[in-house]
């Protein structure tokens, strides 16, 4: 099992020249790469014919784009100019006798300049690639660590197994603190790569803490790494590989005999499945391709859907675009489970409303999506008492997810679907229904909110204020769903108030950011933004597909915005007010405007990009209740 330990001790004086040579400012090449507009940076092989400086704007460019023969020039007008300023200069100089004016010797060094530009901005892109490569690996994010966060304030993170959605969700095992595993040893001056066994100190999400084996309670070089990274490996994989694993430099004078150590240390212990590695490369092998052609809900018109394109999909997340989008830029983000994503033809099927394209075909290499690959939905029995249109419930507000609202079932669809509206808040034609499942989430028998104590946002403009759902109902004429029809389950998710989670923002569903779980309501999930005030937190479903293990970003390569910064708060506050509805901010600034104002923005034609919300917490679930039935 130890075959692969290493005895050989370190060299210590073994040169790191090659890797401090980096950042050393190098000299003026003869083969100056050419930097182009895409970021791109091409040489020629003669180190000559590459490049061409415009001996008149002093651009930098290919040769073979430039004008004339002789490629001094990028352009006919500069061509032109330049032997028009040459000559006027030429001439006055004869008349008058004098030197060179400032002009033409700023021409005649203009080459040099140009060449001194290129090569530092040659130099720049190259530190920014290092810079984003370094990004994506690293666990900190744009100067956000998940460890040092988790460290300094003692949090702790939701397991992996509440996600299973999310890779290894469902065949994380019994992975825990004390399991050990095989990393690259970093305290080492050998020139090659070496390893050593470290054991899991905590865990957070996909991140663990790792301490080298022979530290015991010393905790000066303890480590955080993601735990289904490429570098970490089952205790035998070195022997197997035939790596080196060699102890680390600070404690290798505290035995003579480590191979004894290992095996007295390791007698008993826990380490990775030797298929781990396998396993979340597998779990991280997604069935929705880009082309493919899905229906999902028009962004501008939440009561309809409309056809849309998989451009990209990045650890189960989707970036639709809209088929009619001719510049690829209305685009749409959510999750491959979201309930808001559907097969072609299933608006039809079930009675729903649907824009019809203006492209008459599908464009060259566009197919439509495979039904089975879309999120199942409990099938329901309608033939007995069912929903029926003007029945009252309460609901999330997909325009505001931070609250629970009056609302009305206005239709009823096939296979279980009903259209909600928010009471008081309704446009006249309709436009601003939302559908949910008969089983979803989102979803509340009349009372729910008094039962488990949360505010009841009621109707706009109504005035009978405490509000009280009798006399609501009373005055309205209404009845309130019955409870029975609605779902009551409850898994054991393993969610706990205070732990850590990476979540999308879902008023932005781009966004995914660092976040906390602050209440919990069965199943139903109060999500807070670090950083941010409480205005901005979102109610989510257990079972959401818009929730993550901490780590899921850097796994998958996504960006994730790290909790704001009180500066980053007020500015972007700030610049809310001057524009309400800004693409830009981290958060968006209209989370801080009242229902009404939001959606007279919305009826105005305003953009729906953050729709998206409640409905994303369908996914797999069913609102659960616990109000008693009425006699």
């Amino acid at each position: 099992m130890f075959d692969g330990y290493d005895s050989c001790s370190e060299d210590t004086s073994s040169s790191s020249s090659s890797e401090e040579s980096e950042e050393e400012v190098a000299p003026l090449p003869s083969n100056l790469p050419i930097i182009k507009n895409n970021g791109q940076v091409y040489t020629y092989p003669d180190g000559k014919s590459g490049m061409a400086t415009c001996e008149m704007c002093g651009m930098v460019g290919v040769r073979d784009a430039f004008y004339s023969k002789t490629k001094r020039f990028c352009s006919v007008s500069c061509s032109r100019s330049y032997s028009s300023n040459s000559k006027k200069a030429s001439i006055l100089a004869r008349l008058q006798g004098k030197p060179p004016t400032k002009k033409a010797k700023v021409l005649q060094k203009q080459p040099l300049v140009a060449k001194l530009a290129a090569y530092a901005q040659y130099q720049a892109t190259l530190q920014n690639q290092a810079k984003t490569k370094a990004g994506n690996i690293a666990v900190s994010m744009e100067g956000f660590s998940w460890g040092n966060y988790i460290n300094s304030n003692s949090f702790i993170a939701a397991p992996v197994t509440c996600f299973k959605h999310a890779p290894m969700g469902t065949c994380w095992g019994d992975i825990s603190e004390n399991v050990r595993v095989e990393v690259p040893n970093t305290d080492c001056s050998l020139p090659t790569k070496v390893f050593w066994i470290a054991g899991i100190i905590k865990l957070a999400g996909y991140n663990a803490l790792l301490r080298y084996e022979g530290f015991e309670n010393d905790s000066g070089l303890d480590f955080w790494c993601n735990i289904c990274g490429s570098d970490i490996h089952p205790v035998g994989w070195c022997a197997a590989s035939g790596k080196p694993l060699v102890p680390p430099r600070t404690i290798q004078h505290k035995y003579t005999n480590w191979k004894a150590f290992l095996v007295k240390r390791l007698t008993g212990a826990k380490t990775l499945p030797p298929d781990f590695s396998q396993k979340v490369s597998e779990s991280m092998q997604y069935p929705f391709k880009p082309c493919m052609r899905v229906e999902v809900v028009d962004k501008r018109h939440l009561c309809r859907t409309r056809v849309a394109v998989v451009e990209s999909v990045i650890g189960g997340r989707l970036r639709l675009v809209y088929e009619e989008s001719e510049d690829r830029t209305d685009d749409f983000w959510c999750h491959m489970h979201s309930p808001l994503i559907h097969h072609i033809g299933w608006s039809r099927s079930i009675g729903h409303r649907f824009k019809r394209s203006d492209i008459t075909k599908k464009q060259d290499g566009h197919f439509d999506t495979p039904p089975h690959l879309f999120a199942k939905v409990k099938e329901v029995d309608q033939s007995g008492e069912w929903f029926k249109e003007g029945m009252k419930l309460e609901a999330i507000d997909p325009l505001n997810l931070s609250t629970i609202c009056v609302a009305t079932i206005r239709k009823v669809l096939a296979d279980g679907f009903l259209m909600i509206g928010i009471d008081g808040s309704e446009a006249a034609d309709g436009s601003d229904w939302f559908c949910y499942h008969a089983t979803s989430p989102s979803i509340f028998p009349v009372g729910f909110c008094e039962i488990n104590m949360i505010e009841l946002t009621p109707p706009r403009g109504y005035t009978k204020l405490p509000f009280k759902w009798f006399d609501y109902l009373r005055e309205t004429g209404s009845i309130a769903a019955p409870v029975k029809l609605f779902n009551k389950d409850v898994p054991n998710h393993g969610f706990r108030v205070g732990m850590k989670l990476e979540a999308v923002d879902l008023m932005e569903p781009r966004l995914i950011c660092v976040a906390t779980v602050t209440r919990i309501i069965h199943r139903l999930l109060r999500i807070h933004f670090d950083g941010w005030e409480e205005e901005y937190d979102q109610w989510v479903d257990c079972e959401s597909p818009d929730l993550y293990p901490v780590g899921w970003c850097q796994l998958t390569g996504y960006q994730l915005q790290p909790p704001a910064s009180q500066s980053s708060r007020e500015s972007q506050s700030a610049s809310s007010k001057q524009k309400k509805k800004a693409k830009s901010q981290q958060y968006k600034g209209h989370k801080k405007m009242t229902t009404l104002q939001l959606k007279e923005e919305l009826l105005d034609g305003e953009d729906y990009n953050f729709l998206q919300g409640a409905s994303d917490q369908e996914s797999n679930g069913s609102a659960n209740f616990y109000i008693k039935q009425e006699p």
